[in-house]
């Protein structure tokens, strides 16, 4: 006779396995001796290593008892049918993975890559990072509700960064975001967006289908700073955005 400990050790498990297959019912439990501690059989060291060899190929622990008094054809079926849930588990598992290895790729995870090549050129061109992060966000409300008109902004996007005097104005929009705004250079600032929007009015705008408003509402509660600069140019110059 084992105590709980030998049968344990026998088995290859610990005793709190032992005690919890006891508990959810799948191996049986005996009577205390006189001196108060339970003895196991050889049955029981049997009993236990089918349990574990069930649990160790992955057999979900609800399933064991039935696959134990399973008959040839029930435990073939009740295996095949386990091993499509195991392999479909794996499959999902694989896709969490890959997801999980995409957020190393940081803006990848959720902008298709035109429009992360366009941040990238932003950086390159000087343009500060908290304005990257606010026109991704902008990007992203964009690829969710108008999927289908991203390449012609990222074409819009690019080509306005063809342009020397845009890019020396959106720098600076940048680099102003860390201004508080008592600073003196805001109003001059602002006064700049508004002539740039004025010489460029007839440049095509954003289409009848872009959601302009919520993108401007987002970029104006974003950033008191830029609240002040594009007020007077309104949703206007978002479309460059």
């Amino acid at each position: 006779m084992l105590t709980i400990g030998q049968l344990a050790a026998h088995a290859g498990v610990t005793v709190r396995a032992v005690r919890h297959y006891h508990h959810v019912g799948l191996l049986a439990e005996p009577e205390r001796d006189a001196s108060g501690y339970r003895q196991y059989g050889a049955a029981a060291v049997v009993d236990l290593m089918r349990i574990k060899t069930l649990a160790d190929a992955g057999v979900p622990l609800a399933r064991i008892d039935e696959l134990l008094h399973a008959g040839p054809e029930q435990f073939a079926a009740a295996i095949t049918e386990i091993d499509r849930s195991l392999a479909k588990k794996m499959d999902q598992l694989r896709e969490h993975r890959e997801r999980i290895s995409e957020l190393a790729a940081g803006d990848r995870l959720f902008l298709p890559d035109n429009v992360v090549h366009l941040l990238d050129r932003e950086r390159a061109l000087g343009v500060a990072e908290g304005l990257v992060r606010l026109e991704r966000d902008v990007w992203i409300m964009l690829v969710a509700q108008t999927p289908q008109a991203i390449p012609q902004w990222v074409a819009a996007k690019n080509a306005a960064l063809d342009d020397p005097a845009f890019v020396q104005l959106y720098r600076a929009i940048s680099h102003a975001l860390d201004w508080p705004l008592t600073d003196p250079r805001l109003p001059e600032l602002a006064e700049q967006i508004t002539a740039w929007h004025t010489r460029n009015i007839d440049r095509p705008g954003p289409n009848a289908d872009t959601p302009v408003d919520l993108m401007f509402s987002h970029v104006l509660q974003s950033s008191p700073t830029l609240r002040r600069l594009l007020a007077p140019s309104g949703a206007d110059f978002a479309g460059e955005w």
